[in-house]
């Protein structure tokens, strides 16, 4: 039967070791995979010698390893506070950055979002049967009619204000649906920003087909670039959220999860808000009796502008010497 003196000897340069790590980082999400990995076995071992120190040791020695344990489980397994950020930071520093650091998972989930709705818009020109046989034809004949009167008697204030709220209602369930079905591995948004993407395609090019070319691209332009960017947007924190569950770097998927929540959040925040700017325009700008020339001129800005601030907002200055 091993004395206490004997159990330290053999065992204390690792519990030496698991304290130093411990004290590199509140939450060791922030370590690389080997040190969390090993930070985990170091506890797993710490484990077993404490039930082994309880009958042999003394009090002060199963005191101080009681106390390793539990900075060690709060550390591995503990989770991490997060404050959510002023509105303003968020908006003028937080999200356009979020977005550029996860510019990949944006370039995917624009290509998955702008192919299908490019192929659905040649489809419904040139294949009509195949439009048909995808959506339901009396969807896609109404869509047609809708548009066919275009707007230059504009739209009444009331209705104005009715489909501001069925806007924001339908344009902000498009984009949970591409964020939150993320969370099964990425491969729900994958669906969703295909689906979404030929389904807007397809009723484009048929409204076009049907002669009404005109009046849908001059309604789309003016909220499209906050629209569209928005589901993107959206989908693209999807997809980050399904890749954090499928490359963990050695953390748990929850830990993997948590570390890229920040991240997250700030696209899905300001996704949000850009829908709300989305259906603002689209309810009251868009149908509105304004000439199309102008239109499209002020949905150019908006273009502007909106690729100016994902490029240039929050960007730190260069220091002078």
């Amino acid at each position: 039967m091993r004395s206490q003196d004997e159990i330290v000897a053999a065992r204390n340069a690792d519990w030496r070791e698991l304290e130093t790590l411990v004290s590199r980082a509140e939450a060791l999400h922030h370590l690389d995979g080997p040190s969390i990995s090993r930070a985990a076995a170091l506890y797993r071992a710490l484990s077993g010698d404490l039930v082994l120190c309880r009958a042999r040791c003394t009090p002060d020695l199963v005191a101080y390893l009681d106390n390793l344990a539990g900075r060690a489980h709060s550390a591995l397994y503990g989770a991490e506070p997060f404050r959510l950020p002023a509105f303003g930071s968020l908006l003028t520093r937080d999200f356009p950055r979020a977005l550029r650091k996860n510019a990949s998972f944006f370039a995917l989930s624009t290509a998955l979002f702008l192919i299908p709705c490019a192929i659905g818009i040649v489809l419904a020109l040139f294949v009509p049967d195949a439009a048909s046989q995808i959506l339901p034809r009396s969807m896609l004949d109404g869509m047609a009619d809708m548009y066919s009167k275009g707007f230059d008697e504009g739209r009444g204030e009331g209705a104005d204000s009715a489909m501001a709220g069925f806007y924001v209602r339908n344009n902000v369930g498009i984009a949970f649906r591409c964020f939150a079905t993320g969370i099964f591995f990425g491969l729900g948004s994958v669906f969703y920003l295909i689906y979404n993407g030929l389904n807007i395609g397809m009723v484009t090019g048929w409204v076009t087909a049907a002669g009404f070319g005109r009046n849908i691209g001059t309604f789309m332009c003016g909220h499209g670039p906050f629209e569209l960017t928005a589901i993107v947007v959206a989908g693209a924190a999807g997809l980050r959220m399904g890749h954090s569950l499928v490359v963990t770097q050695g953390r748990t998927r929850l830990g993997s999860l948590r570390e890229s929540a920040p991240d997250i959040v700030h696209l899905v925040v300001g996704a949000a808000v850009m829908l709300l700017l989305a259906a603002g325009i689209e309810g009251f700008w868009s149908p509105s009796a304004a000439p199309p020339p102008v239109k499209w001129a002020v949905a150019t800005l908006f273009s502007l502008l909106v690729t100016a601030y994902f490029l240039f907002a929050g960007r730190e200055r260069a220091r002078t010497p």
